[in-house]
């Protein structure tokens, strides 16, 4: 310990105090805790949004949950390799979660460790390499045409709740938005002169439009029309003219599919959004158009979607020969 001799410490420190005060942690008093709580300060540091910093908050969080049943909190450097996989052994077996979701979680662990090795909090990073899981490109589920006017006629086109979440659902189908993106539309993203809509809260932080068709633009005008002036910006309002809650959307979609007696399918927003894509490619979208409207920064999901409803195109293909007008 500094001897204290009554004088004015510098302020200033000598580089060689700089050397002690910057000094990564020592393995072995890092706890999970404290680990979680700086990668979430670099997180915020950096600018990412604040859905990405929630997303690392809540499966750091069930992580931790998972740990301290094996009591492997104390310090973040016992958490192994071995561990990872009988974590997700308990999510497989225990949870039941499908592997997406599981996936969801190993990339949000795996962003943490690799902080914590750059940083040098860690000398070995346990999801170094480490793999996703596979999943199978018949997992996606899409609506069928049948189903789509189901869910669209339950809607209660005498309500304003009614012509509201028609509208809602008939631009998802439109345009394939994510539940994110469509929530954080406001009136003035909606460019009916031009047929576009701006996005501006993307999972990849890149705008972009998206083009809408006639019939889309005049049910769009129809719900500005009744929905008038509200003091919030947001294209989809509640009957108070507050700005809907993500949650209440997904709700909605999950309710006019039980309204309409639909089994076999989730009905959600991300359904419309891969209902979007495969009704695209069978009507024989270019993976590239695809990409762009629905916003995947790599070609990974797109090929799944062509892939999948492959057989689809070939039927369609008959439609679109160039040979056919020879």
């Amino acid at each position: 310990m500094a001897k204290n001799t009554g004088k004015r410490r510098k302020n200033d420190l000598t580089p060689r105090e700089i050397d002690i005060a910057t000094e990564p942690i020592e393995l072995e008093t890092l706890s999970y805790d404290e680990a979680v709580k700086r990668f979430m300060a670099d997180a915020e540091r950096r600018g990412l949004r604040p859905d990405t910093i929630s997303y690392y908050k809540m499966r750091t969080g069930l992580f931790r949950r998972w740990l301290v049943t094996q009591e492997k909190t104390d310090f973040i450097s016992r958490v192994m390799r071995h561990d990872i996989d009988n974590y997700v052994e308990y999510l497989q077996n225990e949870r039941v979660l499908s592997n997406g979701a599981i996936n969801t979680t190993l990339r949000a662990i795996r962003a943490l460790f690799g902080f914590l090795k750059e940083s040098k909090f860690i000398r070995n990073n346990p999801m170094k390499g480490y793999p996703l899981l596979k999943i199978r490109s018949g997992n996606i589920e899409a609506f069928n045409m049948k189903q789509v006017r189901q869910l669209l006629n339950a809607t209660d086109k005498r309500t304003f709740t009614g012509v509201r979440d028609y509208t809602y659902m008939l631009l998802l189908l439109e345009t394939g938005l994510r539940l994110s993106e469509s929530a954080a539309i406001l009136v003035e993203d909606v460019k009916l002169s031009e047929g576009v809509i701006f996005v501006r809260h993307t999972k990849n932080n890149f705008h972009r439009y998206v083009p809408i068709q006639a019939k889309m633009k005049e049910q769009l005008r129809r719900y500005l029309k009744l929905r008038g002036t509200c003091e919030t910006d947001h294209l989809f309002v509640t009957i108070d003219g507050e700005a809907m809650q993500r949650a209440t959307m997904q709700r909605l979609v999950a309710k006019y599919g039980r309204k309409a007696g639909i089994k076999g399918v989730r009905c959600s927003p991300h359904t419309l959004r891969h209902t979007f894509a495969k009704m695209s490619v069978m009507n024989g979208a270019g993976v590239f158009e695809l990409q762009k409207i629905l916003g995947h920064s790599t070609m990974e999901m797109v090929r799944v979607y062509v892939n999948l409803y492959s057989s689809d195109v070939y039927e369609k293909h008959k439609d679109f020969s160039p040979l056919k007008d020879l």
